[in-house]
């Protein structure tokens, strides 16, 4: 609560005007920091005109090594692995979003599919996964070493498999 007063500049009674207590407040925190990334993981493609189209769109804002999603770095790292065995509400939240992230990356495929765009035989709920936990352990590698070029690896990596499956 202290760190939030210093940066926020506000008294400890006014925080607990809006917020009953310091577990509602993180809760409200990783809730907005969520949404933030999600809305901008759903703008990424939202001008693209084909599934293919917005599904690179993803896999691009995703795994791009330059530009943190949400100030701070990835919520879905940061309060996951904070939360993983600590806080089963946020912990919760994070599974939400990284189940939401992947519905959407299924639901692209799932449509480049019915559109004729990506072969019949992609397997769209396998790719969700597997592009998910590949860029997230590429944000991994990219903080840990703090170089993006294993990020951009993965991201090249993801991009020729969505070519590949591509008619």
């Amino acid at each position: 609560m202290s760190d939030i007063m210093e940066a926020t500049k506000l008294a400890k009674g006014s925080l607990y005007v809006h917020f009953e207590n310091k577990e509602e407040l993180a809760y409200c925190a990783v809730d907005y920091n969520l949404k933030t990334l999600l809305d901008k993981i759903v703008d990424a493609g939202r001008s693209k005109k084909t599934a293919k189209a917005r599904l690179l769109a993803l896999i691009g804002f995703m795994g791009n090594p330059l530009s943190n999603p949400v100030v701070g770095g990835c919520p879905m790292l940061n309060f996951g692995m904070e939360a993983d065995d600590t806080n089963q509400v946020i912990l919760e939240k994070v599974n939400n979003a990284m189940n939401t992230i992947q519905q959407i990356t299924t639901g692209l495929v799932e449509e480049g599919i019915k559109n004729g765009e990506f072969k019949k035989s992609w397997n769209a709920a396998e790719f969700a996964v597997k592009s998910f936990a590949m860029i997230e352990g590429s944000i991994v590698i990219a903080r840990l070493s703090g170089k993006g070029d294993k990020m951009k690896m993965i991201t090249r990596i993801l991009q020729n498999e969505i070519e590949e499956q591509s008619n």
